[in-house]
């Protein structure tokens, strides 16, 4: 079983070669980087009228760093030492870049689900593609934000759980909130991905074809952030040759690997569960004109 499942990642990665997923995590993580600011400038700005800020900005800031890489994390560091007081207009105006370049995203990840499956290129229609593109885009932001939010306000409910149980039992009690917080994200994440994955093909895939795949983005996505962190805290400077674009092109980087990740899971679910081809239809076929 394991051996069958080996052959199926190589056979997935070398699809991933021919069916130009390099050049689809690229576009997706372009547009990545493009909603990522603008929504944190809409979350810091939002914060602002918040009369706790600093103590919320402190957990949430706590929160990203246990996800983000180092290099992505100082450049989100300046957005929350900011107070943004921004203007109505410009709310406004970062919420509809946001969404827009999510749902660049989302079709960039369908383009590479489509080829991943072998479908044709007129599955879906064009008005009808960007409609799904644009639905995913909350049906992902809102269960991810639960996830971030769990991980940045975790230690709080654990400090709550030690200082309301015996002190024997306090390790205890730690180990269990942090499994469960990081169990709590990592299931979110296979669960977010489930749903890319089944609504973003053309061809709906039952929950039980798409689960393979989202187990194994998953696991991808962390061991990437964490083996990605340890090489940007130990050897990588990308301010010696980007001066100060170091930080976006560590986090380009970063979101180009994890789009990557996407778009193999979407590739051993293919390999797993293959779309069986449509039979050509006879009323598709041209009538043979019959002579008297």
């Amino acid at each position: 079983m394991l051996m069958r499942q080996l052959q199926y990642l190589r056979k997935a990665a070398w699809s991933a070669f021919g069916h130009g997923s390099f050049t689809a995590a690229k576009a997706a993580a372009y547009s990545g980087i493009l909603s990522l600011f603008p929504a944190l400038l809409v979350v810091t700005t939002l914060l602002a009228f918040s009369p706790e800020t600093d103590t919320f900005r402190g957990d949430l800031r706590e929160g990203f760093a246990q996800l983000l890489p180092a290099d992505t994390m100082t450049l989100v560091q300046t957005y929350f030492q900011t107070n943004h007081a921004r203007s109505v207009r410009a709310i406004w105006t970062a919420s509809f870049v946001t969404i827009g370049a999510a749902m660049g995203v989302m079709l960039s990840l369908m383009e590479g689900f489509r080829k991943a499956y072998l479908l044709p290129r007129d599955e879906w229609g064009f008005w009808r593609e960007r409609f799904v593109a644009l639905a995913l885009v909350p049906a992902t932001l809102v269960p991810m934000g639960f996830a971030t939010l769990l991980v940045a306000f975790g230690h709080v409910i654990e400090a709550w759980m030690i200082n309301n149980s015996d002190h024997e039992m306090r390790f205890t009690v730690i180990m269990i909130g942090r499994i469960l917080r990081w169990a709590t994200a990592v299931l979110t994440s296979v669960a977010v991905l489930a749903v890319i994955y089944h609504f973003g093909t053309p061809r709906k895939r039952p929950w039980i074809q798409v689960l393979p795949g989202a187990v194994l983005a998953t696991a991808t996505w962390f061991l990437a952030t964490l083996i990605y962190g340890w090489y940007l805290t130990r050897y990588a400077d990308y301010t010696v040759v980007y001066g100060s674009l170091g930080a976006a092109v560590a986090t380009l980087v970063w979101l180009y690997m994890v789009c990557f990740s996407i778009l193999i899971g979407a590739e051993f679910n293919a390999q797993i569960f293959p779309v069986v081809p449509r039979p050509r239809l006879a009323a598709e076929e041209k009538p043979v004109a019959i002579s008297n």
